[in-house]
């Protein structure tokens, strides 16, 4: 397994590492690819302040209803609930970058609401 997000998120799955001790890790890895040495643009995170300390949320939290009954209720450490975003039922893939660049300009709060037919429904909160 060559990839290093893939590694951490299987050591995650694997219960070798909590989520909380992934995300300075993913964290690290989001920024490294982010880095415009590998063509990326600034970091995913919110932009440093005066004292050049990045600022903003800590957490991602993903609710997903089905039938009116909430079957997911996830807070995740941002690092990681950004690699998670992929995987939520019920959002589009525009509905996921928009949500990347959300958390790339440090947007606090209800970021997405969707809501189907017979209660299904998905909520993207960032704390």
């Amino acid at each position: 397994m060559d990839d290093p997000l893939r590694r951490v998120l299987q050591l995650v799955a694997e219960g070798k590492l909590t989520a909380e001790e992934a995300a300075p890790i993913l964290e690290a890895l989001d920024e490294q690819i982010a880095s415009p040495a590998f063509g990326g643009g600034a970091p995913a995170g919110p932009a440093p302040d005066a004292t050049g300390a990045r600022s903003g949320a800590a957490a991602i939290r993903i609710e997903v209803r089905e039938h009116d009954r909430q079957v997911v209720n996830l807070r995740l450490p941002l690092a990681l609930g950004r690699f998670a975003l992929d995987r939520v039922p019920g959002i589009s893939p525009d509905q996921t970058e928009r949500i990347r660049e959300a958390l790339r300009l440090g947007v606090r709060g209800p970021i997405l609401e969707v809501d189907g037919d017979n209660g299904d429904g998905v909520r993207i909160v960032v704390e």
